[in-house]
């Protein structure tokens, strides 16, 4: 006897009641994210402070923190990176959805939590590179590294002297690596 696996849609996840969880569709399938720690959270506002200051400076676009955003359809992905940036060429003239954004944001970072598994970090990373995003952060905490993830296949890690560049994704930005890891 064949067991039939639920499959959820992006619009199901975006009516379920609030429960104080936060949720991730994967193919369909229902991730329920462990909320997030002190460390995890002080990093991304980190991070997230900056950015958001030169993005504005230079009406590039928004910065949002964790956004969801529709990446494949039927069955329904929707992922919601820590942080995220949308060109202003991608944002319609009426202003950002209520809902989820449709395709990958242009820049998505990812902060690594102590249960993240390798393989899931990757899985992320290649979903928002394969679904249009031009540039993915990885932000390791334990190491105090940060990997920088092109469309091209190509991966650098940034240690504590180095900068975290946008290179022509977020024109003009960038911010020590250290930075990321104050006490």
């Amino acid at each position: 006897m064949a067991i039939a696996r639920l499959v959820m849609t992006a619009e199901a996840l975006a009516r379920m009641p609030d429960d104080g969880h936060r949720y991730e569709l994967a193919r369909g399938e229902l991730i329920r994210m462990p909320p997030v720690g002190a460390q995890h959270g002080g990093t991304t506002v980190d991070l997230v402070g900056p950015l958001r200051t030169h993005v504005e400076q230079h009406r590039l676009g928004r910065v949002m923190v964790e956004v969801g955003y529709r990446l494949e359809r039927d069955p329904d992905t929707v992922r919601a990176p820590d942080v995220s940036f949308l060109a202003a060429a991608r944002i319609p003239p009426t202003g950002l959805p209520v809902g989820f954004i449709d395709g990958a944001p242009d820049l998505a970072v990812e902060v690594v939590s102590p249960d993240d598994t390798a393989a899931e970090v990757e899985a992320k990373v290649q979903e928002y590179l394969g679904h249009g995003s031009r540039l993915v952060l990885v932000v390791h905490p334990r190491t105090m590294t940060v990997t920088a993830y092109l469309p091209d296949g190509s991966a650098r890690v940034l240690r504590d002297r180095d900068m975290v560049e946008g290179g022509d994704v977020v024109p003009g930005f960038a911010l020590p690596v250290r930075e990321l890891f104050r006490l």
